[in-house]
């Protein structure tokens, strides 16, 4: 949004010369009756104060015209000076480059993933979609959060090169307004991501995503129970609540922590921890489609295993049965180490 700003601002400075230049010409023709050429030359040798003299001497009339129009440009020409010491000494047209590459390559973009506020779960939903290979697109009003981010001040690696910091897709403004949404290619996105920090916000972002595009999938968070219904309302798939997870999570580690401990180890909350899969029917091997469970082998040949299978109907089978066919719809789920889950997605997933 600042960045944008200052382009406004460079815009305003080149309205205001021009506005100079006509205040001038026009004042000198109708005021001392000079020809357009003449004008033009008397507006910018006032304009720039090196003092050639006039052309005839001023009436009055002009001479107050002069004295007004001198103060006006005085004016005038301290505040381009500003703007274009900032675009020159700050790097602002290298920023503006950049603004204007990143919208343009956003404009490409197709089936992303757009996170809204990157707060501490915005951050969280961008690292773990990156980890999994998605393109995200960021929506964030803060530039100095970014800045401070992408700087590296936050000791974070977010583009997974090992240096703390990183380039991140980001479109800068309030995520609650249709604009900033397209800017983001709402209407090509799969998924969107709204983490604000007020509940309205995110029923506005909501409602506007789903407007905008029918077809994606939004996840929203809440902080107050009673935000969930609105959410759903205005056209949320899920909605997520961290007290409420944080609270439950905590409750748990007391009264069944291997279960908690394990659950962790899933979510990479733990150092050793595990990466659970899925893979639809469509995405598995032609050659392997109408075998059962048993025959895919997927233990004995990766390491993984199948923990559950989603049916094309919508229910989940916990450790299927060995004797299952996978048919069109179904989504298996597969749980194992990184290594055994690169090795099954070699093994198993259509090229």
């Amino acid at each position: 949004m600042l960045q944008r700003l200052n382009i406004n601002r460079l815009i305003l400075a080149v309205i205001l010369t021009m506005m100079s230049l006509i205040i001038g010409m026009a004042g000198f023709t109708y005021i001392e009756h000079y020809g357009p050429i003449d004008a033009f030359y008397m507006t910018v040798t006032t304009v720039a104060t090196v003092g050639f003299g006039e052309i005839h001497t001023f009436s009055e009339m002009g001479r107050l015209f002069v004295s007004i129009y001198i103060l006006y440009n005085l004016v005038v020409v301290a505040y381009l000076v500003s703007v274009f010491s900032s675009f020159i000494f700050d790097g602002e047209l290298r920023k503006i480059y950049k603004m204007i590459r990143t919208d343009q390559e956003i404009k490409r973009f197709s089936g992303h993933v757009i996170v809204c506020g990157f707060g501490r779960n915005g951050r969280r939903a961008y690292q773990e979609l990156r980890a999994s290979g998605a393109r995200v697109v960021v929506v964030e009003s803060n530039q100095e959060l970014m800045k401070s981010i992408t700087d590296g001040h936050t000791g974070e690696d977010y583009d997974g090169d090992g240096v703390p910091g990183g380039s991140i897709f980001t479109v800068f403004g309030d995520a609650t307004t249709d604009l900033v949404l397209k800017q983001a290619g709402v209407e090509r996105a799969s998924a969107l991501i709204t983490s604000l920090p007020k509940d309205a916000d995110n029923v506005f972002v909501a409602l506007s995503a789903r407007a905008l595009n029918p077809r994606m999938k939004i996840i929203a968070r809440a902080s107050l129970k009673t935000s969930e219904s609105k959410l759903l309302s205005a056209g949320a798939d899920s909605v997520v609540m961290p007290d409420e997870i944080g609270g439950s999570h905590m409750a748990k580690l007391v009264v069944r922590p291997e279960v908690i401990r394990f659950l962790d180890l899933i979510s990479g909350l733990s150092a050793d921890k595990l990466r659970l899969e899925e893979m639809t029917f469509q995405q598995i091997r032609r050659d392997l489609h109408g075998r059962t469970i048993r025959e895919l082998d997927v233990r004995s040949i990766t390491g993984a295993t199948i923990i559950g299978l989603r049916q094309a109907n919508g229910s989940l089978l916990v450790s299927p049965p060995v004797d299952y066919v996978p048919i069109a719809g179904d989504v298996l789920l597969v749980l194992g180490s990184e290594e055994q889950i690169e090795n099954f997605e070699v093994r198993f997933r259509q090229l």
